[in-house]
Formats: structure tokens, sequence, C-alpha cells
């Protein structure tokens, strides 16, 4: 176990990455009470929308609203996405801490999510990266790299592309990179092998890892990661989010889930699990007919678990 981190930070990315892929509009206060009830649980980085036109995701509508309350809560770092320079421009006029510019390895789903070319979104992050400067921005610009480890359209993702593209990414003036297991293809060994290759070339840029637990995986991927030195992960509470190219998607690893292997491990988090489990029954009110994932809510903690005296029965 000496190779394991012993520590490590959830982003949690429910808000964005799950609720732009389920049918319910959640409101506004709703959103925020999530903020503040995860920030309360000791989540310190959290992605609370994308800067998307409206007409395309009715659920993202009112993003700059959810930014300026987080905005408020102490010590919490606020991510949105972004799609283009216009979506950076509006994030930026936020004050966001951290923006994330997905960018598909696989050249089919990047025409099919952002209408353009793996290359040209690189182009589209230059430019987000001159307006950073020129405006003299704190902000710091993450490019996602989504499809790393295959694609529901293309298939196969050469793992070299992948690696091309990161560099690409950073040589462009990506702050940070991740790497995405978007469609649930990734297996241990794999992430092991790309990530390896990865971290020895990014170092401490590479940022996080993002995995959906489409073939139940997600667990697995997070714990080869670490082997690797990757200390962040995103997450998404009750497991929702998904994508549109990935038929039969159970979504991401439920944060809940993912707080709790890890504590179990013994890597800190700095999250209390058992607020995650109250947190979670308040979004589940608010989700009625959605379908919710996970496992260790339902299970309820071991007697084992460390400091259980608050656990909620379930």
């Amino acid at each position: 176990m000496s190779s394991i981190p012993t520590h490590a930070t959830i982003r949690e990315v429910g808000l964005r990455d799950g609720l732009q892929s389920i049918q319910t509009i959640l409101p506004t206060d709703a959103k925020c009470e999530w903020i503040r009830r995860a920030h309360a649980a000791g989540l310190t980085e959290i992605e609370v929308g994308s800067f998307v036109p409206p007409k395309l995701l009715p659920q993202m509508a009112d993003t700059a609203e959810v930014v300026a309350f987080a905005k408020t809560l102490p010590g919490l770092s606020v991510t949105a996405l972004v799609p283009n320079l216009i979506g950076a421009q509006r994030a930026m006029d936020t004050g966001v801490d951290h923006i994330v510019l997905p960018i598909s390895a696989s050249a089919a789903h990047s025409q099919a999510n952002v209408r353009r070319s793996p290359a040209e979104m690189i182009d589209v992050l230059r430019t987000i990266v001159s307006e950073r400067d020129t405006r003299q921005s704190p902000v710091r610009i993450e490019a996602g790299i989504g499809t790393a480890f295959g694609c529901g359209l293309q298939g196969y993702v050469e793992p070299a592309d992948v690696i091309a593209l990161m560099r690409s990414a950073l040589d462009a003036g990506a702050d940070c990179t991740s790497l995405a297991d978007t469609i649930g293809y990734a297996d241990p060994a794999s992430v092991r092998r790309l990530f390896t290759e990865a971290r020895n070339i990014a170092g401490e840029r590479l940022w996080s890892g993002h995995f959906h637990d489409t073939r139940g995986l997600a667990l697995a991927n997070v714990f080869a990661a670490l082997e690797c030195g990757v200390t962040r992960f995103d997450a998404s509470l009750a497991g929702i989010g998904g994508c549109p190219f990935a038929p039969g998607a159970s979504g991401n690893v439920a944060t809940e889930d993912l707080a709790y292997m890890l504590t179990s491990m013994g890597v800190d988090t700095g999250v209390d699990v058992p607020a995650l489990f109250q947190l979670r029954a308040f979004v589940e009110d608010h989700l009625s007919g959605e379908t919710l994932h996970g496992t260790i809510y339902r299970a309820g903690l071991p007697l084992t678990f460390p400091d259980t005296t608050h656990a909620i029965a379930q």
C-alpha cells in the first residue's frame, strides 16, 4: 500500500455532468442548497454547471446565478465547463476559479459533441488562454481529454493519439489536463498504462481522472489511477450523469461510493461520508422519477468504517 497516496481530492460534478444528462430541471435554490451541503460535508471542489446555450441545455440556464452563490462559500474552488470562447468569457465574467474545456480524443465524438475536430478544439483552447491572459484573470484552464479509453461512435482510440492531444493542450497553454473514460470502456490495466504515460509527461499538471461506471469498473479504475499517483477524481452524487453517445450508460462513479472506498483505504479526502448520505437523500427527493445509482447509500456503512456513530440507518 506504500504506493497509494495518503490524500485525495474529490471534485463533485453532479451539478453539471449529472444534471445535464437527466430530464429533471432542478430549481436554482435546490442547486444552491446542494452546493451548500456538499461544501459543509467537506467537498472543496465543485463543478457547478456549464456555460452553454440554454436552448441546448435548459438544465444549465442558471449557471451564472449558481456560480454567484458558490463563490460565497469559503475555501470552495468553483468549476464550470465551457465548450467555446463565448462560454469561457461568460465563465470569467462570473469569477469562476476553474474552467474545463472538453476535448475529445475521438474525432467522431468530437464532431458529434462540439462539431469541431480535436485539432480545432486545440485552437479554441488557444483563444481561451489568450482571453484569460488579456484579462489577467486568475482562472485556471483545464483541458479535459474525453473518450480517452474508447468511443461509442468510433470504437478504439489510439493511446498515442490521447497522449499527443494532451501534449498539444499543454503546449497551447492549458494549466492542467485530465483524462476521462467518457464511455465507460476503461479497465484497470488500460488505466494504469495510460495514466502512467500521462503522468510521465504532465507530472502534477495531470489534474484528475474522470471515470464513468457504465460497466461497473469505475472504482477499480480509480484504484489503478491512484497507484499511478493521481490524487484528484471527479464523481457525481448518486452516480447520475453519462454520455448521449454511450447507450445504457449508468452514470459517473458515485461520490458517496468513492468517498467511502478512499476513506476505508486510509486515504484522507476530508469528506464526511454520513453527511453525503444526508445530501443524497435531499437530492433524491428533488429527482423523483430519475434513475439513481451507487451502492453504499443503500447498504449503509459497515461497523468497521471509521467514525460511524453518526451514520444514517439505511
